[in-house]
């Protein structure tokens, strides 16, 4: 017999789906995403008891559930009260997939707060920890969080790597600084196309100069990804046009990513009518 959906399920069997299978258990993400919807106060009281259990897997998803808890419609007295019950066990915690699940949660919830808490976890010998404290900051914009996700902009785990240059690049798009721009400028050098990408595009929608060569060479490579490709269309200089444009005729729509062909187009359209 096929298994309620989960709107179906009470809130006690929500729970105990929730702790069903591993970390990544798709029916449990069902249950938790349930419960974020649902909301109340009985779920809140019992994510928050679950961060005192003595059950690493209860406290990582005790954070799991207050993260995006009420999300559409979650007041700031709310989000505080949510942040209340995180703080206090995130400094006492050791376990590092529940310190990973803590600080992204605070990451979810952007509760000024969290920077504070999550500095001393920046040296983490843990690469998930340090993920963490990147989801963790990716709401932030006070200079203590950007000089931290620049730190870890230079980790030695690829992917905590990829994720600061991405919140540095993109995500916290409004704010420049030279100091900024230089921990971009530093992953061009990087051997991970994704994560030169993402300082490309960074570089670019800051219009720094300096991004130009580095993005030429991108565009003529055989194969050209998205990123490059946005960062065009970012850095608006029509010299890249021929560039795009030769991308688009050597374009094989059974081979290539599909995805790809809007974004193509998109730029080509943007620096064409700069052209004009």
């Amino acid at each position: 017999m096929d298994s309620p959906p989960e709107a179906d399920l009470s809130t006690d069997e929500l729970f105990a789906r929730s702790l069903q299978g591993g970390e990544e258990d798709a029916g449990a993400w069902r249950a938790i995403w349930q419960l974020h919807r649902r909301g109340g106060e009985d779920v809140f009281q019992r994510a928050a008891a679950w961060l005192q259990s003595a059950s690493p897997k209860e406290r990582g998803r005790g954070a799991n559930i207050l993260a995006q808890l009420e999300f559409q419609s979650r007041s700031p007295e709310r989000v505080a009260r949510f942040t209340d019950a995180l703080l206090p066990v995130l400094a006492k915690e050791e376990d590092a997939a529940v310190l990973e699940a803590m600080a992204a949660a605070l990451g979810h919830l952007g509760d000024p707060r969290a920077v504070p808490a999550l500095l001393p976890l920046k040296d983490h010998p843990d690469p998930h920890v340090r993920f963490g404290v990147v989801m963790g900051l990716s709401q932030h914009r006070d200079a203590q969080a950007i000089q931290t996700l620049i730190q870890l902009s230079r980790d030695p785990d690829d992917v905590v790597r990829d994720w600061a240059t991405f919140t540095l690049g993109s995500q916290a798009r409004e704010v420049d600084t030279p100091e900024l721009r230089e921990a971009l400028m530093d992953r061009l050098s990087e051997p991970h196309v994704k994560i030169r990408g993402e300082a490309l595009l960074g570089l670019a929608l800051r219009k720094d100069p300096r991004v130009l060569g580095p993005l030429r060479r991108a565009l003529e490579e055989p194969e050209v990804t998205t990123l490059a490709v946005e960062a065009a269309q970012a850095l608006e200089d029509v010299s890249l046009l021929p560039m795009l444009l030769a991308h688009r005729e050597a374009f094989d729509a059974e081979d290539d990513d599909p995805e790809f062909l809007p974004v193509l187009h998109e730029a080509i359209h943007v620096l064409e009518s700069l052209s004009r």
